[in-house]
């Protein structure tokens, strides 16, 4: 193929993709808006959502606007699935709530993995999309907002299903209903995959412009405060309870290193079924013992 000097593919390719494409399988011109497919989810609109070609500060600005609108999607899918689960913890539907809360963890953790797309992106580069930004904070994002708020809800109708179950957490934890430890398990998946999407800001942030007291996010604060914000749990009362249950821990009871372990599932499995008070497996029965104090 004779080209002349000058002439670009990468134009000719790029000027492509903004012109409806025909599909050969279809027979029908797709990018048009007409199609069900493109009604249906509004692609029209929801593809001239980013800055244009010509209106970009840098190239990677329009990964930088996607990434964020996808979040600000995500986060809002996450905070209506989290009203559901109040209404069916509300109404007791804990095989319900189960199913939807595995939803939600999948969801936030699926932000932390957005986030790494952003990673690509060197400091310098954007640096030049920075000035651009205004004085746009994440605090200021609609999404972590309703999520915020959302997951408020939540603990109260996890405190609400508590009282009228008449138990507490640690009380789960030491013996309680199963399906309320899995329920218990699963609240704190959520906690944890969003904290670890706390983190992967935290790290991006970290990258791009740096975490120091001198260094300040558009919205003015430094962005070493970012450190504290990434460890504050949407449920204090289940990450309360680790410590709690470790304060009563005691060493003694346990094997020691090469000891013989005869019984040992015996007891523990007996421990399944209720509380086991100086059983067949010491160790296991001094994690399910009333606490003691410390002597």
């Amino acid at each position: 193929m004779h080209t002349s000097p000058g002439y670009s593919f990468a134009e000719k390719l790029r000027q492509e993709l903004d012109t409806p494409l025909f599909n050969p399988l279809l027979k029908k011109w797709v990018g048009r808006g007409e199609l069900d497919y493109e009604v249906y989810l509004k692609t029209p609109q929801l593809l001239s959502l980013q800055s244009g070609e010509g209106e970009r500060v840098a190239h990677d600005e329009l990964m930088f606007q996607v990434v964020h609108q996808a979040q600000e999607l995500w986060l809002k899918l996450a905070s209506r699935e989290t009203v559901e689960l109040v209404a069916e913890l509300d109404r007791d539907a804990l095989w319900a709530a189960s199913a939807r809360l595995e939803r939600v963890v999948r969801i936030v953790r699926g932000l932390s993995t957005e986030l790494g797309v952003l990673e690509t992106m060197t400091p310098d580069t954007y640096q030049v999309i920075r000035r651009s930004l205004g004085n746009g904070s994440g605090q200021e994002s609609p999404g972590y907002n309703m999520f915020r708020k959302a997951a408020e809800g939540l603990a109260l109708a996890f405190e609400r299903l508590l009282a009228r179950r008449g138990q507490t957490v640690l009380g789960i934890y030491r013996g309680g209903p199963d399906d309320l430890k899995r329920l218990c398990e699963q609240l704190l998946d959520v906690d944890e995959a969003f904290q670890g999407w706390l983190h992967a800001h935290f790290q991006l942030v970290r990258r791009t412009i740096g975490v120091d007291r001198s260094v300040k996010a558009l919205d003015g604060l430094p962005t070493q405060v970012l450190a504290g914000r990434m460890t504050l749990p949407l449920f204090r009362s289940l990450w309360d309870a680790r410590v709690e249950l470790t304060a009563s821990w005691r060493r003694e009871g346990g094997h020691a290193p090469g000891a013989s372990r005869e019984g040992c599932m015996e007891g523990a499995m007996g421990a399944y079924a209720t509380p086991i008070v100086g059983g067949a497996c010491p160790m296991h029965a001094g994690l399910t013992s009333a606490p003691r104090g410390d002597s």
